[in-house]
Formats: C-alpha cells, sequence, structure tokens
C-alpha cells in the first residue's frame, strides 16, 4: 500500500513550477500554430508558408512559421519526456518496477489520442506520443543519464541523413532519363495523393456532416500515421532531451544550472533563428513533388533551428523565472500548464465546432491574419478557466480521467476546505 502511494500521482507540492510554465507557453505556441489547420484543410497547414496567401496574410503567416510553427510541439514533446523520466523516477524510489505502471498510462493516453484523432480533430499529437511512448520504455528507460543526449542527438540526426540520401538518389537518378521518369513519376503521385486529401478535408471539414468529418478523420490519421517513420526519430530524440533535463536536475534545480540556460539561450536565437530565416528564405513552402539537394538543405536547416529555437524559448522563460517580478508574471500560466491535457483537447473542440460545417461554419472564413487575436482570445479564456478550475478541484477533468485509468483506482478530485 505504501508503495503504491510512492508512485501516486504528483502532489501540487511536488510538481516542479517552471514545467506548468513551459506547458502553458507550449499550449499557446501550439494553438497559434494549429489554427491554420482548424480553419482550413489540415495537410495545407503542415508545408510551411501558404503560397495562396498575399499582403498582410502572407505576413503573418510567414512570422508565424518562422517563429512558431515546429518550435512548441518540439517544447511539448521536450516536456512528455520529462514526465517520462519524473514518473520513472517516483516509481523507483518507491520500490516498484514503473514499466507496468507507465506502460497503463500509455494504453490510457493511446486511448484518448484515438479518441480525439477520429472523433475531433485528425491533428491529434496523443496517438503519436502513446506509440512511441512504448519504444522510449522499452528500448530507454534504463539508459544512463550520460548517453541520453548522445542518443538524442544520434536519432534526431537520423531523418536529416536520411533525406539527403534521398535528395542524393533524386539528384543522380536525374542523370539517367528513364529513371528520373520514374522518380519524377513518384513524387507526382505523392503530391497528388496529399493534393487528394486537401480536397478531401476541404469537402468534409468545411461543408459535410460530422459522419462525413470522421471519415476523412479516419483517412487522415492513418496517412499522418504512414508518415510517422520519417518523424519518430526526430521525436524520441527530443523525448530524451527532456528526460536528460529531468534526470540530470537541470530543469528541476534549473537555478543551479543558469549558465547553461544562457548559452542555450545564445545558440538558439544566434544560430537557429538564422537557419529558420535561411530556410524560409530560399523554401518557403515544401513541396511533395519536389526532392533536391536544396530543399532537403532548406527543410533540414528548418528541423534544426526548431529545436534549437524551442531551447532558446525555453531559456528565457527559465531565466525570466529568476526575476521575481517577472516569475510573478509567467506564473499565470502555471494553472493552464497543469490542465495541459484538458487544455489542448479544449482547443481542438471549440475550434472544430466553431469553423467545421457541423458547427458554426466558418471554415477557410476567418483571414489569416486575424487568426493569432482569436488563439489570444481563446488562450486567455483558457488561462482564466484553469485558475478557477484548480482553485475548486486537484486535476483538470481530463488529467482526472487519464490519473484514474492509469493507477486504476478514482483520484481525489475536490479540493478540501481549508482549516480555520
Amino acid at each position: 500500500m505504501s508503495g503504491m502511494q510512492a508512485v501516486g500521482p504528483v502532489a501540487a507540492g511536488e510538481r516542479v513550477e517552471v514545467m506548468d510554465v513551459l506547458r502553458g507557453v507550449a499550449l499557446l505556441g501550439i494553438l497559434l500554430m494549429n489554427i491554420e489547420a482548424f480553419v482550413g484543410p489540415l495537410m495545407e497547414s503542415i508545408t510551411g508558408v501558404n503560397p495562396r496567401f498575399s499582403g498582410i496574410d502572407r505576413s503573418v503567416d510567414a512570422a508565424i512559421y518562422v517563429l512558431v510553427q515546429g518550435k512548441f510541439i518540439t517544447m511539448f514533446s521536450l516536456l512528455f519526456g520529462m514526465g517520462f523520466a519524473v514518473m520513472l523516477e517516483r516509481a523507483n524510489a518507491g520500490g516498484r518496477n514503473g514499466t507496468a505502471l507507465y506502460a497503463r498510462r500509455l494504453l490510457a493516453l493511446l486511448g484518448i489520442g484515438l479518441a480525439h484523432a477520429l472523433l475531433v480533430w485528425s491533428g491529434d499529437i496523443l496517438l503519436t506520443y502513446a506509440l512511441l511512448g512504448f519504444v522510449l520504455l522499452l528500448c530507454f528507460r534504463r539508459t544512463p543519464v550520460s548517453r541520453l543526449p548522445k542518443w538524442g542527438v544520434a536519432l534526431f540526426v537520423l531523418p536529416l541523413l536520411l533525406t539527403f540520401a534521398m535528395a542524393g538518389f533524386a539528384t543522380l537518378a536525374a542523370q539517367d532519363p528513364q529513371a528520373a521518369a520514374e522518380f519524377q513519376k513518384g513524387m507526382a503521385a505523392q503530391a497528388q495523393q496529399i493534393n487528394a486529401l486537401v480536397e478531401g478535408e476541404r469537402l468534409a471539414f468545411g461543408a459535410g456532416s460530422y459522419a462525413d468529418a470522421v471519415a476523412q478523420r479516419a483517412t487522415d490519421t492513418g496517412a499522418m500515421l504512414g508518415f510517422l517513420v520519417f518523424f519518430a526519430p526526430t521525436l524520441l530524440g527530443v523525448f530524451l532531451f527532456g528526460a536528460w533535463f529531468m534526470r540530470s536536475g537541470t530543469i528541476r534545480d534549473s537555478a543551479a544550472h543558469l549558465p547553461l540556460f544562457r548559452r542555450l539561450r545564445n545558440i538558439g536565437f544566434g544560430i537557429g533563428l538564422p537557419l529558420m530565416l535561411w530556410s524560409a528564405w530560399t523554401h518557403p513552402t515544401m513541396s511533395f513533388s519536389e526532392m533536391s539537394l536544396g530543399s532537403a538543405a532548406a527543410q533540414a536547416a528548418a528541423q534544426v533551428a526548431n529545436l534549437l529555437m524551442m531551447l532558446g524559448y525555453l531559456s528565457v522563460i527559465v531565466l525570466a523565472m529568476q526575476r521575481p517580478s517577472w516569475a510573478n508574471r509567467l506564473r499565470l500560466l502555471a494553472p493552464a500548464g497543469r490542465m495541459a491535457l484538458t487544455n489542448y483537447l479544449m482547443q481542438s473542440v471549440v475550434c472544430t465546432l466553431v469553423f467545421y460545417g457541423y458547427g458554426l461554419g466558418f471554415f477557410e472564413q476567418l483571414p489569416r491574419a486575424w487568426q493569432p487575436l482569436f488563439v489570444l482570445a481563446l488562450f486567455a479564456l483558457q488561462v482564466v478557466f484553469s485558475h478557477w478550475w484548480l482553485a475548486r478541484y486537484r486535476l483538470g477533468p481530463m488529467e482526472w480521467l487519464w490519473r484514474w485509468m492509469t493507477y486504476g483506482s478514482r483520484p481525489a478530485m475536490r479540493l478540501q476546505p481549508a482549516a480555520g
């Protein structure tokens, strides 16, 4: 019984405050990135700067692509790796093997993610996290702390090498007319498949019924899982970076590692931002029908920039938390971060009901330049709601359900009134 208590949910007083603040910031960044995929076709939003936009809409889209897209989902992934390390650490401290417990947690997340992807929004990331979490659990739960960043770098670099290998093959194939024709035929078929998905989303989400939307989401989810082989190593690498931040004590005792965070801030913006700007300048839009050494270099630069800029953002927040005035401001986001799962799912529910045809029907109606204002308004409401909810309850609604599914016993929900 005491062992189960030792590996139970993290109490409020044991939480690492900066992690909750980072989750809150990541939620805002993810919504800034995802809003384009709620307002319009999902598959059209993942290719960089949308060539259909012009004027102020294109400027806003380019700014979000450079400063936001890919950065905060990477931060969310880093936090997932931190959470993995926390849970196994608590299980070991309680004298239990945390493998079975974490596997139950992942199975619960798998169910939540699958329901989200099929019933609410096909841009779901939870399903992917759950699937890759099993790889993390089986392959890296006993990896020494010193090896975690080495494995992280190796896995992160692997897809970049694969991209360059494909570009090199395309370059060689161009020397042989027959091989070049076959390669172009394959690339054209891939582009046609993506275009078909975009048009299917436009019909199902813009004007279709809820049943039409569910059917399209099933198709989208299958396509996204098909891409998993390409971006799974990247996510696993970031998970391992997160596990290192936690197990090394760097994030838990961030005040003792300020020189490291200053270096990460300088590298993140001194190297990451120029890389991202170069990538966006040379190849603002990724084409599924093109594969060349130039496009591969631009994709690799953007991927590296996403990681470096994320570490820059993280470091800025950690350093700001050392200043009382800024810490008090940033703490306002912590309740939203404590309810990250609830708020992430709530964003999908609200946005699909506002923009999809079976809701208010504003699909492709909100101009790109106005979308960040919608995001700020919705996120502000989520912050207020999170403060209100956690003043009365111990956990967010979905956090409560997730922990019930994980531990097999219903957690206490209401806060006990303070003693007089």
